[in-house]
């Protein structure tokens, strides 16, 4: 087996993370006498800041001449001056809809690790926390008209919010696949009570479900409610189908829940099993270079590329299990237990001894990720 891999390092903590989830790619790779090669090429800042725009003809051409790509993080402060049309942002836009990315996969659990991380009570913990966001990616408010009007002297600004039928029936279907592998369970989640493109939505996705998939439970939820309910309730979602926009709040609301956006990784994938693998959060420029920054999202974005893109779900659940391994013996700072409720990471009983948890750096975590998949799949 051949793995060709286009990697975009990105901004801020993109190439320390990345640096990190590519020591895990390749001890997979070895254990599995898999051929891999990796293109480098640039995105967002960096690629501005080497050739005026932020997204290369290089780099796309890469991309699509790949099985999947990996991606660090984009953006940051020291480009926000620029026009609008050659932030870093806009380069991430860019490719999604260059290699046709039309559905985000975002999957949110609470490590038990993490359990005291989260913000949510344990009453609600308890009844569990495993749901997965399928956002569709490449219409909607993000991609329609945008504008600015003036009339008699004041300034209004417009966005349009457009959604056709095939695109709702593509983003359906990944949902309801999904959903088939987990609980068997869809909540499509819109404002159609008020929007005309969510009341098409909910409609697209009911046709979907009655003609296509009988054995799925589809349920509707106003945005709003749902907003709500992820915090009350979040054990009532198994996979939530919805729009650019509001995929784009509710998935990192949800990121929360699991006790940081730091663990959360993401898939961005068009029909084909080709993907975009990425962690949810941000390029943290404040930190860049630093050392501290965390990981595991990337990390366990590779699980999220060997399970979707390449079928190896036994090496994706390795690569979990050792990050599992990982938060009961060291963590990046973000991690760490707060200090009211431990002594140098302290962190109660497990297995009947005490547990002290070391603070690590980015490599360190990396590291140890990587050794403990090579003794388990050596194992």
């Amino acid at each position: 087996m051949k793995m060709r891999i286009t990697v975009l390092k990105g901004d801020g903590i993109g190439p320390e993370i990345v640096e990190q989830a590519l020591k895990v790619l390749r001890t997979v790779c070895e254990a599995g006498s898999i051929s891999l090669e990796l293109d480098y090429q640039l995105l967002g800042g960096a690629a501005i800041d080497k050739t005026g725009i932020p997204l290369p003809e290089e780099t796309v051409k890469s991309c699509q001449s790949s099985d999947a790509v990996l991606l660090g993080a984009v953006g940051g402060p020291r480009w926000d001056m620029l026009t609008s049309d050659i932030r870093p942002e806009k380069g991430l836009l860019g490719i999604r809809a260059e290699l046709g990315l039309f559905a985000n996969l975002r999957p949110a659990r609470i490590f038990p690790a993490l359990q005291e991380s989260s913000p949510l009570k344990p009453r609600i913990i308890e009844r569990g926390v495993d749901l997965l966001v399928v956002r569709e990616l490449t219409g909607g408010i993000y991609f329609g008209r945008h504008g600015r009007e003036s009339a008699e002297g004041e300034l209004s600004g417009f966005d349009e919010m457009r959604y056709s039928e095939h695109e709702i029936e593509r983003i359906a279907r990944v949902a309801f696949d999904s959903a088939s592998r987990r609980r068997k369970r869809v909540t499509c989640v819109d404002k159609a009570n008020v929007l005309e493109s969510s009341l098409l939505f909910r409609q697209t996705v009911a046709r979907v479900a009655a003609s296509e998939y009988p054995d799925i439970d589809l349920q509707n939820m106003y945005v709003d409610n749902a907003a709500m309910q992820l915090v009350q309730n979040p054990a009532k979602f198994d996979v939530i189908v919805t729009g650019n926009l509001f995929g784009d709040i509710l998935s990192d609301e949800a990121a929360m829940l699991t006790g940081s956006i730091g663990m959360l990784p993401s898939a961005s994938l068009r029909s084909s099993g080709f993907g975009l693998y990425e962690p949810v959060h941000g390029s943290a420029p404040d930190i860049a270079g630093k050392g501290i920054a965390n990981p595991l999202a990337t990390i366990l974005s590779v699980a999220l590329m060997l399970r979707h893109t390449f079928g190896l779900a036994a090496y994706a659940g390795a690569i979990e299990e050792a990050v599992e391994r990982s938060l009961q013996v060291l963590r990046t700072p973000d991690l760490m237990p707060p200090e009211e409720h431990s002594l140098a990471g302290y962190i109660g009983e497990a297995f009947g001894a005490r547990k002290t948890i070391e603070r690590a750096s980015t490599a360190q975590v990396g590291d140890y990720v990587a050794q403990t998949l090579r003794s388990a799949l050596a194992g």
